[in-house]
């Protein structure tokens, strides 16, 4: 650009890199060259593919300005030399107006206003207060539907009523999952047909929807949902796997129906890997025994699956074993939450003198274990071993770690207070319902007086 501009006078130049600015396309701004200083005057010129209804008059003075720049600069005589170099300066002084036109200011330093967003519904908010709706709170979980022209509240209202639901109830279900409102009473009779081919009862289904709104909301596929519903009874998972699986992990059934049957085939080629018999009974029981395996992804279990065959180091068959076993309860966890909670399990037992041996027999028995967070962990062990208790008993009894730290500690003061020796008598009182321990302790505590009062009748008498 240098040696094209460097043929004319310094003012020239300016005039006619201003020109060529102002007529290579649409333009915030148009240049002109008054007395060696640069003014920019705003301008629109629509092109006719903007969003205007035609091109933008120009005012005179700005259209004379933009004029009188092009004549000037065809009327410069340019050099033969020069003629080959013009296309590259055409380009170069295209690229210059872009970056003009991008960083110039909107007229008056105006500020670029967001997309128009539909105000909202009034009447609808009036009417779903009227209904006891927490307005406020929905508002905040799905402000869209807040600004929907058409809804259907008093339908939605109208079904639930006549499934059995109260009006706290409706008010509860909107208030946590205002998008309910949006659905026909069509769609929700077909898809309350398909859930009651799973519950005996309407009142089950609304205590359901009841505690998890989304649930029975959230997707609006009721084609999805059958298919789903049939691909999963053809596993042979029974009728109440299904109900425990719309109850506490109704994600499953949003889900499409590829991507579950991509999980259920990843688990039997897991099978069959370790050498399995039948892939689909494994796929089944893994399933039972983790409902909440299916809203996973293959990846998070595949990987934890991996890591606990590295931390184990046990053969096929048993792998195979843990994983159709309790193992699979522990599928689902995050796999750093996995490796973490490992490692803080190997180091307490590592420092109270334990064997490799009975860690991996630890989470072999009790693999939720793994499941507990590592102040929690720490806190029950402390208990635990505080009131005399070892480690080796806890290693062949560990689902006394299953309790709450609550109920540990009860049951320890308990123990305690009767005179309990846990390590003349074991730790499987700590094992037990809360009936059966009550009944336990009365009983070893019956016992203690009558020891006591034998010890005594058997003592001889003072002289």
């Amino acid at each position: 650009m240098s040696n094209f501009t460097s043929s004319f006078p310094p003012q020239r130049q300016k005039l006619n890199v201003s020109a060529l600015c102002c007529i290579s396309g649409p333009s915030l701004s148009t240049t002109h060259a008054v007395r060696g200083t640069r003014r920019h005057t705003p301008i629109k010129i629509c092109s006719s593919d903007s969003d205007g209804g035609g091109d933008t008059v120009q005012p005179p003075s700005l259209k004379m300005a933009v004029v009188l720049g092009v004549r000037a600069f065809f009327s410069l005589r340019r050099p033969a030399p020069l003629q080959h170099s013009f296309g590259l300066i055409k380009g170069q002084l295209r690229s210059m107006c872009l970056s003009e036109r991008l960083c110039s200011a909107p007229p008056n330093g105006d500020k670029l206003l967001p997309p128009k967003v539909n105000p909202e519904n009034e009447s609808l908010m009036e009417t779903l207060s009227l209904m006891g709706v927490d307005v406020k709170m929905a508002r905040q979980r799905q402000p869209g539907v807040f600004r929907k022209v058409f809804t259907n509240e008093q339908g939605v209202a109208e079904f639930l009523k006549g499934k059995g639901a109260s009006r706290k109830i409706i008010a509860s279900i909107i208030s946590r999952y205002p998008r309910a409102i949006t659905r026909s009473i069509a769609h929700l009779e077909q898809r309350w047909q398909l859930w009651r081919n799973i519950f005996q009862t309407d009142a089950e289904i609304v205590a359901i929807i009841e505690r998890s709104p989304e649930s029975f909301f959230r997707s609006s596929d009721n084609k999805n949902l059958e298919e789903n519903i049939s691909f999963l009874t053809s596993l042979g998972l029974k009728t109440k796997d299904l109900h425990r699986l719309l109850s506490s992990a109704p994600r499953t059934f949003s889900n499409s129906l590829e991507l579950n049957r991509q999980m259920v085939e990843f688990l039997e080629d897991i099978c069959a890997e370790l050498g399995g018999e039948d892939p689909q009974q494994f796929a089944q029981d893994v399933i039972s025994r983790n409902i909440y395996i299916l809203i996973q992804s293959i990846k998070r279990v595949k990987t934890n699956i991996d890591n606990l065959r590295a931390f184990l180091k046990l053969s096929n068959s048993e792998f195979l074993a843990l994983l159709q076993g309790p193992g699979a309860e522990i599928l689902d966890l995050s796999n750093e939450y996995m490796k973490n909670n490992f490692n803080t399990l190997r180091q307490r037992m590592v420092s109270l003198s334990c064997q490799e041996e009975d860690i991996k027999k630890l989470i072999i028995s009790f693999p939720m274990v793994l499941y507990m967070g590592q102040s929690t962990l720490s806190l029950k062990l402390d208990c635990l071993l505080k009131e005399g208790i070892t480690m080796k008993q806890i290693v062949e009894k560990p689902r006394v770690l299953d309790f709450s730290t609550q109920n540990i500690t009860g049951r320890l003061e308990e123990l305690k207070r009767v005179g309990y020796d846990f390590q003349k008598n074991g730790i499987n009182i700590l094992d037990s319902s809360q009936k059966r321990f009550v009944t336990k302790i009365e009983k070893f505590a019956a016992s203690m007086q009558v020891m006591k009062k034998n010890k005594k009748l058997a003592a001889p008498p003072d002289n």
